[in-house]
C-alpha cells in the first residue's frame, strides 16, 4: 500500500477513527492496534516478507534484553556484534548477494578465469534498509547506555514496524520514537491539523512535482543519445526535483500521518536546494540517514578528530557506504564518491561547518553571493544525480558528454517546459517557509483565505497531478 493510492485514502481515516475512538483508553491495546495495522499495511505489498520485519525486530529486542542483563564488556561487545551481523546479514542477502556474485565472476574473468555461478532470483523487500537501520539504532544505543532496554515487546515491535515510516523512513531513532510508545497519547487538534497540512503538501510534491518530472526524465534518459544538449540539461534538473519531490513528499506524508496519531517524528528534509555549500546540503538532505551515518559510523571511525588524512578517510568511507546503501550498483558508489570529493575543499579550508543558519534569515530575498552559492551547490548536486539516475557508469559519462555538445543552445521540446510553472510555485512556497518544518506550516491568515489555499492545492493535484506512478524512488532502497 502506498500513500498516493485509493487504498490508503480508505485505510488512513479508518485506522484514525478506530485508534482514537475505540482504543484510546488502553495504551497497550492502542500499541497492539498500531502493530496490527502496520503489519496489514506492509502485507498489502507482499505478506511473505513480513517475517523479515518480525525476525529483525526479534533479533534486536532480544539483544537489548541480553545487554541489560550482562555487565561484562566482552560479552556486551559479542552481543552487539551478533545483533549487527544478523540484522545486516539479512539486508546483504536480499540487497547485495547478486551484486557481489556478479562482481566476483567479473573480477576472475579479467584474468582469464571464467567461473560458472548462478545469481538468485531475489525480490528486494520494500523498506528493508529503513527498518533494519531503525532497529539497529536501538541495539547500539542500548549498548552505549544511551537508552534503557525495553521489556515491552509490543511497544518495540510497533516502533520498528510503525506504518508511516515502514517503507521509506524517516529512520527515526529509538531514543526519540520508542519512548512515545510508553506514554498515553491524547488527541491534539492543532497537531492533527498541522499533520493534515503536511500530508497535503507532501501529496503536492509527490503527485504534481515528482511524478510530472518523472515523465520527462524517463523520456529524456531513454532517448538521450538523439536529443539536444538543452533537453539533457532539463532531464538532469528535472531529476533533481523528481527525487526531491518524491522523497521529501513521502517524508512529509509520513511525518504528517505520525502526527495524526500523536507521534512526533524527526524531520527528514530541510530545503536542501537552498543550501550554500555541499556540506549544508547534506545537513538538509535525508537528515535521518545522514545523521545515522554520522553517529554510528563517522564518529566511531574517529570523526573529525585526528590528522587531515584520517578525517578525509572517514569522510570517504561514510559517503561510499552511503552510496552503497542506496543500491547494489556501481553508479551509487560513484555518486557517493563524487559527493565525498565535493567535501574535500570544505574540509581543507575548515569551512564544512560554516553555513549552519537559514539562508537569508530575516530577509525576503537572498543576496547576490548567497544566490550564486545556492546555484553552484544545486549544479554540483545535479551533476552527481546524473550518476544516481543512470543505469550504468558508462551511460552517466555519455549523458554528461552530450550535454557539452554544440546543441547546448538548441531549443528544447515545448513539452519539457510545461512543468516549470509548478516547480516555481513549489520553490516559492518553500522559500517563504524555509525556516519552518514544512511548506504549509505557518499560515497565519484569515480562515477563509487559508481554506482557499487548501482547495487550490487540492485542485492543482486533481488537474495537474500525474496519477500513473504509484511507486516512490526510495522504495528500491
Amino acid at each position: 500500500m502506498v500513500f498516493n493510492s485509493i487504498e490508503f485514502l480508505i485505510f488512513l481515516p479508518t485506522v484514525f477513527l478506530l485508534y482514537w475512538f475505540v482504543f484510546q483508553k488502553n495504551l497497550k491495546l492502542q500499541n497492539l492496534f498500531i502493530l496490527a495495522v502496520s503489519y496489514i499495511f506492509y502485507c498489502w505489498w507482499n505478506w511473505r516478507f513480513l517475517s523479515l520485519i518480525i525476525l529483525c525486530s526479534g533479533i534486536n529486542y532480544l539483544a537489548g534484553l541480553l545487554l541489560a542483563s550482562n555487565e561484562n564488556q566482552k560479552n556486551r561487545k559479542l552481543i552487539l556484534a551478533i545483533s549487527c551481523i544478523a540484522s545486516l546479514g539479512l539486508l546483504c542477502v536480499f540487497k547485495y548477494f547478486n551484486f557481489f556474485i556478479d562482481n566476483f565472476i567479473n573480477a576472475f574473468a579479467l584474468v582469464g578465469i571464467h567461473l560458472q555461478a548462478r545469481t538468485l532470483n531475489i525480490i528486494l523487500p520494500v523498506g528493508i534498509s529503513f527498518y533494519t537501520f531503525k532497529a539497529l539504532s536501538y541495539t547500539i544505543d542500548v549498548y552505549k547506555r544511551k537508552l534503557e532496554p525495553t521489556k515491552d515487546i509490543i511497544a518495540f515491535f510497533s516502533f520498528v514496524g510503525f506504518f508511516p515510516q515502514l517503507l521509506a523512513g524517516p529512520i527515526d531513532r529509538a531514543t526519540n520514537l520508542l519512548p512515545q510508545f510508553y506514554t498515553k497519547r491524547t488527541f491534539e487538534y492543532d497537531k492533527a491539523v498541522d499533520g493534515m497540512r503536511q500530508i497535503l503538501w507532501g501529496l503536492f510534491k509527490k503527485i504534481v512535482i515528482a511524478d510530472n518530472c518523472a515523465i520527462q526524465v524517463n523520456n529524456i534518459f531513454a532517448g538521450y543519445e538523439t536529443l539536444p544538449a538543452s533537453s539533457l540539461i532539463f532531464g538532469a534538473v528535472f531529476f533533481s526535483f523528481q527525487i526531491y519531490g518524491d522523497f521529501s513528499g513521502y517524508s512529509d506524508i509520513a511525518i504528517g500521518t505520525s502526527r495524526l496519531f500523536g507521534f512526533n517524528s524527526m524531520r527528514n528534509f530541510s530545503n536542501p536546494y537552498f543550501s550554500r555549500d555541499i556540506a549544508e546540503f547534506w545537513r538538509r538532505w535525508h537528515i535521518s540517514l545522514t545523521s545515522w551515518f554520522r553517529d554510528y559510523l563517522y564518529i566511531p571511525l574517529g570523526g573529525n578528530r585526528g590528522t587531515k588524512y584520517q578525517i578525509f578517510r572517514n569522510t570517504f568511507i561514510v559517503f561510499l557506504v552511503c552510496g552503497f546503501w542506496h543500491g547494489a550498483n556501481w553508479t551509487f558508489i560513484v555518486w557517493g564518491l563524487i559527493n565525498a570529493i565535493y567535501f574535500l575543499p570544505l574540509l581543507l579550508l575548515g569551512k564544512n561547518r560554516k553555513n549552519l543558519d537559514t539562508v537569508a534569515q530575516g530577509k525576503i530575498l537572498p543576496g547576490i553571493k548567497e544566490l550564486l552559492q545556492m546555484g553552484t551547490t544545486f549544479l554540483l548536486a545535479t551533476l552527481a544525480w546524473i550518476f544516481f539516475r543512470a543505469d550504468s557508469i558508462g551511460q552517466a559519462f555519455s549523458y554528461i558528454g552530450k550535454i557539452f555538445a554544440k546543441s547546448l543552445i538548441a531549443t528544447p521540446n515545448a513539452n519539457e517546459t510545461t512543468i516549470l510553472p509548478l516547480l516555481l510555485i513549489m520553490l516559492l512556497v518553500e522559500w517563504l517557509q524555509r525556516g519552518k518544518q514544512h511548506g504549509l506550516e505557518d499560515l497565519k491568515m484569515h480562515p477563509v483565505l487559508r481554506w482557499v489555499i487548501y482547495y487550490a492545492i487540492i485542485l492543482v493535484i486533481i488537474f495537474y497531478g500525474a496519477f500513473g506512478n504509484r511507486n516512490y524512488i526510495y522504495f528500491q532502497f
